[in-house]
């Protein structure tokens, strides 16, 4: 599959997202960014995924990492789904018109949100990038506190 890779230079981003406000890749720069797609609010994947990120946050965030949550919904709908899942602990961007999804080639067939997982080091590379085929999996927390160690030290 075509698209960005690890070692590409990450596309730049700026989204309304939860939290009343608008979140840029760039405002990040110096830490690293696992930049998480999911296909959409209230499925069950994505909400089991997005409730063990929340809940292993301490890992990410012991590594200076920011984790942002990114899919077509609007910020309504994140808010909702937010809300009733108790609130998680990094913000969901709306990519309504799936521009930043095209930009990660992470838009299948059918225009749907393939589950990919991106960590960017901070310098704005990409260093781990993942696209799942059929979106049943989700990249584990493990998985992902390794890539931003590795990030980390390929700077």
């Amino acid at each position: 599959m075509g698209g960005v890779r690890s070692g590409d230079v990450a596309p730049e981003f700026t989204l309304p997202g939860t939290g009343g406000r608008t979140y840029s890749l760039s405002e990040y720069r110096g830490q690293p960014v696992v930049v998480v797609f999911y296909p959409g609010d209230n499925t069950p994947v994505c909400t089991t995924q997005l409730n063990a990120y929340s809940s292993d946050i301490d890992q990410f965030e012991g590594l200076g990492a920011q984790v942002l949550a990114v899919s077509p919904q609007d910020v309504d709908s994140h808010e909702q789904f937010s809300c009733k899942q108790g609130g998680f602990k990094f913000p969901l961007l709306a990519d309504c018109d799936k521009s930043v999804g095209k930009a990660y080639s992470v838009v299948g067939p059918l225009g749907l949100y393939k589950r990919s997982v991106f960590v960017v080091d901070g310098q704005g590379v990409i260093r781990y990038a993942h696209r799942s085929p059929h979106g049943l999996t989700y990249r584990k927390t493990d998985e992902l506190v390794a890539a931003v160690k590795a990030a980390a030290t390929a700077v």
